[in-house]
C-alpha cells in the first residue's frame, strides 16, 4: 500500500499536470492581487482568466504522453482528443455560460425590471477567450517538453 502511494506521487503524468495547474492558479491569485490591490483566495480554485489552466493541464498531459509513450500510441490519441474537447468547452460552452450569467446579473440588478430577489450573483468568469486557451495550451506543451 505504501509503495502504491509513493508510486502515485512519483507518476509524472499526475504530478507535472497538477503542479502546472497549481502554478497557473497561483499566478492568477498574484496577478489579481497586483492589479486590484486585494487578495482574492477564490482565484486559486476559480475558472476563467489568463492563461487557461485547464488548457495547460490537458495540453501538458498530452505532450508528456506523446513524448514518453509515443505519438502513435492509443493513449496519446485519447489524451489529444480529450485536450481538444476540454479546450473547445473552455472557449465555447463555458464562455457562453459566463456571458449569459453576466447578462442575467445585469437584468436582476436593474431596479423594477424583474422584481426578482436573488441571494447571490451568478458566477460570470467561467470560460476563456481563444487567446487565453491558446496561451494555456502553449504553456502546457512547453512544460510537457521540458519536464
Amino acid at each position: 500500500m505504501k509503495n502504491d502511494f509513493i508510486a502515485f506521487l512519483q507518476n509524472k503524468y499526475i504530478y507535472i499536470p497538477f503542479l502546472l495547474w497549481f502554478g497557473i492558479q497561483l499566478f492568477k491569485v498574484i496577478w489579481d492581487l497586483v492589479t486590484t490591490k486585494r487578495f482574492n483566495f477564490k482565484r486559486i480554485m476559480g475558472a476563467g482568466g489568463m492563461p487557461s489552466s485547464h488548457s495547460a493541464v490537458v495540453a501538458g498531459l498530452a505532450t508528456l504522453i506523446g513524448k514518453y509513450e509515443g505519438v502513435n500510441s492509443s493513449i496519446f490519441a485519447v489524451a489529444l482528443i480529450m485536450a481538444f474537447v476540454v479546450m473547445y468547452d473552455a472557449c465555447g460552452v463555458r464562455r457562453a455560460a459566463g456571458k449569459q450569467a453576466e447578462l442575467l446579473n445585469k437584468l436582476i440588478e436593474t431596479p423594477g425590471l424583474t422584481g426578482l430577489q436573488v441571494s447571490e450573483k451568478l458566477v460570470e468568469v467561467l470560460g476563456h477567450t481563444p487567446v487565453q486557451v491558446f496561451v494555456g495550451a502553449l504553456i502546457g506543451v512547453i512544460a510537457g517538453l521540458i519536464f
